[in-house]
């Protein structure tokens, strides 16, 4: 288990989504490259918690326009576009 500190972005964002959205709706697993919110992972309160996550951990600022099922589809889709702004 790697520490806080060499957790990888992925890393970060499947536990946050694992710990505060999946569980709580009794989901235990899911692939990083698989639809949260086909899979009822994430709705529409949870991309609001995850955009917040994502602007209070990685320093990110996420636009309305990019609050959309493409960038938040999936953990790979999130790590993407915190890179993405992270580069900015």
């Amino acid at each position: 288990m790697s520490t806080a500190g060499e957790a990888t972005i992925k890393d970060q964002v499947r536990e946050f989504i694992r710990e505060e959205l999946a569980t709580a709706k009794g989901i235990t697993s899911f692939g990083d490259d698989e639809s949260l919110m086909e899979n009822g992972v994430i709705d529409s309160l949870g991309i609001f918690r995850l955009v917040t996550f994502l602007e209070e951990n990685f320093g990110v600022k996420v636009g309305d326009e990019e609050i959309n099922a493409e960038n938040l589809q999936s953990v790979s889709m999130i790590e993407q576009l915190v890179i993405r702004k992270g580069k900015k």
